[in-house]
C-alpha cells in the first residue's frame, strides 16, 4: 500500500510526526506544492494520512502550500475509494459534510488556548501529556486495518482518558466512518 502524509508543516504540530514515522511506502509532504500537484500525489496513493490545524472545510495549509486549505472540498471526491486518516479540528464535519470514510477527529484540543475556549482544566503539561499519548499510540498501530487501528487507540488512549480531562475530550471526539 502506498501512503500519502499530508502534515503543512507547523511547529505546533510536529508532536504529530510519531503518527507516521513507521509507515513503509509513504510520501510525507510539509508544503511548497500547489492544488495540481497534490490533488495527482492524492490520487497516486491508496492511504492518505491528514494533519494538522484545520475547520469544517478542510485541512489548513498554514503557509507551507500554495492555497488556504491544502485538503478541502476540490480534493473530497478524489478522497472517496481511499483509506483515510483526518487529524484536524473539526475534521468530523469534513468527512460527514462530503460522506468520506475514515478516522477522524472532531475538536481536537492540542492546545492550551484552546483549552481555555472549551473550558477544560488542562495545563501545558496535560495537553502535552494528551498529544504525545495519542500520536505514539497512533502510530505503533498506523499499520493495521483501519477498524483495528480505531479499536486499539479508542482502547489505549481511553486508558489516558481516564486521567486526563484533555484526552478525555479528544477522545469522546475519535470516530470511524465505513
Amino acid at each position: 500500500m502506498k501512503t500519502l502524509v499530508i502534515h503543512p508543516h507547523d511547529e505546533t504540530t510536529h508532536f504529530l510526526k510519531p503518527i507516521y514515522q513507521d509507515i513503509p511506502n509513504k510520501t510525507v509532504i510539509t508544503g511548497g506544492l500547489f492544488v495540481g500537484e497534490v490533488n495527482k500525489l492524492i490520487y497516486s496513493h491508496d492511504q492518505i494520512i491528514m494533519l494538522g490545524h484545520g475547520s469544517p472545510k478542510g485541512l489548513f495549509g498554514v503557509g507551507s502550500f500554495n492555497q488556504h486549505y491544502v485538503v478541502g472540498e476540490d480534493q473530497a471526491d478524489l478522497l472517496q475509494d481511499k483509506e483515510c486518516i483526518f487529524i484536524w479540528c473539526h475534521a468530523d464535519q469534513f468527512v460527514k459534510e462530503h460522506n468520506l470514510k475514515g478516522l477522524y477527529s472532531g475538536m481536537f484540543v492540542s492546545e492550551v488556548v484552546e483549552a481555555l475556549i472549551y473550558k477544560l482544566k488542562g495545563d501545558k503539561k496535560l495537553i502535552n501529556e494528551s498529544n504525545n499519548t495519542f500520536a505514539f499510540m497512533l502510530g505503533s498501530v498506523i499499520n493495521r486495518p483501519l477498524p483495528e487501528i480505531y479499536e486499539q487507540i479508542k482502547k489505549e488512549y481511553g486508558w489516558l482518558a481516564e486521567r486526563n480531562e484533555i484526552a478525555k475530550y479528544n477522545h469522546e471526539r475519535l470516530a470511524l466512518a465505513e
